[in-house]
């Protein structure tokens, strides 16, 4: 039997600008279960950001429910939502938010520091095995100068698998990345779901990026316009496949 992973009942949020209420979301529910690959869709305005936010335990709504893993978020002090990110959310950003000088081994390891419970070692070693895991066993000492906008990305994705969170949540992360880069880093994040069973929430803008994801929702105005299981579900490697090659593309592989 599948378990929920994240819950979400009747959310609200709304924000106090000047003497107006400006309703950002208005009574959103679902939930997502274990192992599955979720995307989340909507235009400016929609209230993608602030969904993204709550979900990430970087807000908290106005009204209704949130529970990550069972916890249920609103009650928790930021202490302990603190904790919590840290522990059960894996974080992909568009921006890839790597520290410049230094090496992508050293970025890798940085969540890991806040957990007194794992000595240098063990960090060390998990911060490999995750470099391991999206393919960069061979670019432990590289700073992010030295890697490619693809290379930079995979970083940022096993620096979210360090902890072994419970969730992985992507804002925009193929934003920044040309087309054939983008269907790489959406072929690791299949691998990562089907093959790992990591659960993904992903927020994009873009269709195309959504096609590869088992379901969908659609914000507008700040509700759920559509939430649709995805029954023809892309390959990324077999999209990847079918584009021509490069030399650009060749000479940086």
């Amino acid at each position: 039997m599948s378990k929920k992973i994240l819950e979400i009942r009747d959310l609200k949020r709304e924000f106090i600008m000047g003497s107006e209420t400006v309703r950002a979301l208005k009574g959103i529910s679902f939930e997502v279960q274990t192992g599955e690959f979720l995307t989340i869709m909507g235009s400016s305005g929609s209230g993608k950001t602030t969904l993204l936010n709550i979900l990430g335990c970087l807000d908290k709504p106005s009204i209704g429910d949130y529970f990550l893993d069972g916890v249920d978020v609103k009650k928790l002090e930021r202490d302990e939502l603190a904790a919590l990110r840290n522990h059960k959310i894996g974080f992909v950003f568009q921006a890839y938010n790597l520290l410049p000088r230094t090496s992508a081994l050293e970025n890798v390891e940085l969540p890991l520091l806040y957990n007194n419970k794992i000595n240098a070692a063990e960090r060390r070693e998990r911060a490999i095995h995750a470099l391991e895991s999206v393919k960069l066993a061979d670019r432990f000492d590289h700073t992010p100068s030295q890697l490619s906008g693809g290379q930079q990305q995979r970083v940022a994705i096993a620096r979210a698998l360090v902890n072994e969170p419970v969730m992985i949540l992507a804002d925009e992360a193929t934003g920044n990345l040309d087309s054939r880069t983008s269907y790489e880093i959406m072929a690791l994040m299949q691998d990562l779901n089907v093959k790992q069973g990591k659960t993904i929430v992903f927020v994009t803008h873009e269709p195309d990026i959504a096609a590869f994801s088992s379901r969908t929702i659609l914000l507008r105005d700040g509700m759920i316009q559509k939430d649709t299981p995805n029954a023809n579900i892309k390959s990324a490697k077999e999209t990847l496949a079918a584009l021509p090659a490069t030399d650009d593309y060749l000479a940086q592989a």
